[in-house]
Parts: structure tokens; C-alpha cells; sequence
């Protein structure tokens, strides 16, 4: 896999795990907001750190929408689940959140997974039918 899609992939992660945390920052900040209370939920908005967390994951589904395009989201989604580590790493030691045995094993689990994703193949190889290769190839120039 070439550098520019590990980068894509890492900017997944990094955003989507960076991004998810700041909105929780800012949000323990904020008194408990319902969807039905708009001024609420308008100076939600003006905070700090879900401002910064909203950018950070736009930052994400742009990443994420280029990594699509290059691999499946079969392969996208478990290979970049490792931001699920990350963020449990950054709730306990960043947002000082109690982390629980069962859940440290969920992370284990999480991790092995992203290893057996990571040794297979980014893109699944599609055999077309004759009929389809015929047609590609009076396509092609």
C-alpha cells in the first residue's frame, strides 16, 4: 500500500479519534443539552472545543471518503477501528473517564481485529463474466 493511502487511513483515525474527543470535551462543559432546547444546543455551538471538534471530523469524512475510493469498506472500516483505541486511551488519560476491565478487553479485541484486517487485501478482486470483460474491452480507446 502506497504512502499517500496509509496517510488517508491514518487521517481517518487521528481525525475521527481527535475530533470525537474534542466534542466531549466541550460538551462536559455545557449543562445537559436536549435537541428540543434550541439555545442550548446554539451555545453548544459557540464552544471552543466543539467548534474544534466539528472541523476535526469534517476533516474525517473527508479523509474517509477518499479512503473509499481507493478500498473496501470491508477493509476501510476494521483497519481504521483502531481510532476506537485511541479514543479510549484519550477518554481515560485526556478526559479523565473511568475505563473498566471489560472495556480495556474490548480494546484488546478491537486491536487483535485491526491485525487480521491489516495482513488482507485493501481492494476485493471482482471476476467479471465474459460478456462484461467483452463489453470493457470495445470501451476501451
Amino acid at each position: 500500500m502506497s504512502f499517500r493511502k496509509l496517510a488517508t487511513l491514518a487521517g481517518v483515525v487521528l481525525f475521527g479519534s481527535f475530533g470525537d474527543v474534542s466534542l466531549a470535551r466541550g460538551m462536559k462543559s455545557m449543562p445537559p443539552v436536549e435537541i428540543t432546547n434550541l439555545s442550548a444546543l446554539i451555545s453548544a455551538l459557540a464552544n471552543p472545543w466543539v467548534i474544534g471538534g466539528i472541523l476535526l471530523l469534517l476533516g474525517f469524512f473527508s479523509t474517509y471518503l477518499s479512503a473509499l475510493s481507493f478500498a473496501d469498506l470491508t477493509f476501510v472500516l476494521p483497519a481504521t477501528s483502531i481510532g476506537y483505541v485511541i479514543m479510549a486511551l484519550l477518554g481515560r488519560f485526556f478526559l479523565h473517564e473511568h475505563v473498566s476491565l471489560s472495556r480495556w478487553t474490548g480494546v484488546a479485541l478491537i486491536t487483535m481485529g485491526v491485525g487480521f484486517v491489516a495482513g488482507g487485501p485493501a481492494l476485493t478482486v471482482h471476476h467479471r463474466e465474459p460478456e462484461a470483460q467483452a463489453a470493457a474491452r470495445s470501451e476501451a480507446p
